[in-house]
């Protein structure tokens, strides 16, 4: 039988340095999309495709994130004297969204020393992983649809989206096998090739941060060697991965943005306010006085 995906893994223990001097006292993913954080938009994501159980992956100087998931009894209490209860509402619910479990990685050695970090909360079970400031807008979850994938083949899953030519050297881009991609999205692939040049580029299909691991993932982390910068990279360790078993990619639907680029950041707000009921048509109005 299939084993149900229950928990998914937040890495978020960065210092967002693109982001400075904003990150300097907050974290990047608590930078605000409209009006909830970046991570909260990954968190729901996660619940909308069935993930019971969030494990975060912070460091030093990441408590807000731990409070943002928290119960707030005194603003709780300020909200319903004041009958604000629609708000009370939205504040109740992001504590009740799922279970949220912390963990620490006490030194920035790599994303793949800070998935190591969930080793022991994760057991044999497969789960999903995702970076905590790559937000994808789409009618199925993101998520949902590289779940999806993994239940059918039951291997690991990359989640890509196809970026424009002029970014291909700023991805790791995946090599399709036969250079065929199926009608269903879901292909197998031979490889990851690491921020290419255009000329050297096996495809436009750039991996962006999201996942399905078995738990095998961290046996190929254990015997990878440490890569650019001293650090362990997830990156290396599929590498390993591709020399034992089949490795899946999945064209995801949906408009992406990287919230840890600015200027994506800034479409990622413009996108949200144009979808959110109170800043819609303000929005549209603001955005055709604009004179260039």
């Amino acid at each position: 039988m299939t084993q149900k995906i229950r928990k998914a893994v937040f890495p978020a223990a960065g210092y967002g340095t693109r982001f400075l001097p904003a990150t300097k006292a907050q974290p990047k993913e608590m930078l605000p999309v409209v009006d909830k954080p970046a991570i909260q938009y990954l968190v729901e994501e996660a619940v909308a495709a069935g993930i019971e159980e969030i494990i975060f992956v912070t460091g030093r100087g990441k408590r807000a994130i731990e409070d943002h998931f928290d119960p707030s009894f005194e603003l709780e209490y300020l909200l319903e004297s004041k009958q604000k209860k629609s708000i009370l509402e939205e504040v109740r619910k992001i504590s009740n969204l799922a279970k949220f479990v912390y963990v620490r990685q006490h030194q920035p050695l790599g994303n793949g020393h800070a998935l190591l970090q969930a080793k022991e909360l994760i057991g044999d079970e497969p789960f999903a992983f995702s970076y905590g400031d790559d937000v994808i807008d789409g009618k199925v979850p993101a998520i949902k649809q590289l779940i999806q994938a993994y239940e059918k083949y039951q291997e690991m899953i990359i989640g890509v989206v196809e970026v424009d030519k002029k970014l291909v050297s700023n991805y790791g881009i995946v090599d399709p096998i036969n250079n065929k991609v199926k009608k269903d999205k879901v292909f197998e692939i031979k490889g990851v090739v690491e921020k290419p040049e255009l000329k050297d580029a096996p495809s436009l299909l750039a991996g962006v941060g999201r996942y399905v691991f078995n738990s095998d993932i961290f046996e190929a982390l254990e015997n990878t060697k440490k890569g650019k910068g001293g650090e362990i990279w997830i990156v290396d360790a599929i590498e390993n991965i591709f020399k034992k078993r089949s490795v899946y990619a999945c064209n995801m639907e949906g408009q992406y943005y990287d919230c840890g680029n600015k200027l994506e950041y800034i479409k990622a707000n413009i996108n949200f306010s144009l979808k959110h009921k109170d800043l819609k048509q303000g929005t549209k109005k603001y955005l055709k006085s604009i004179k260039f």
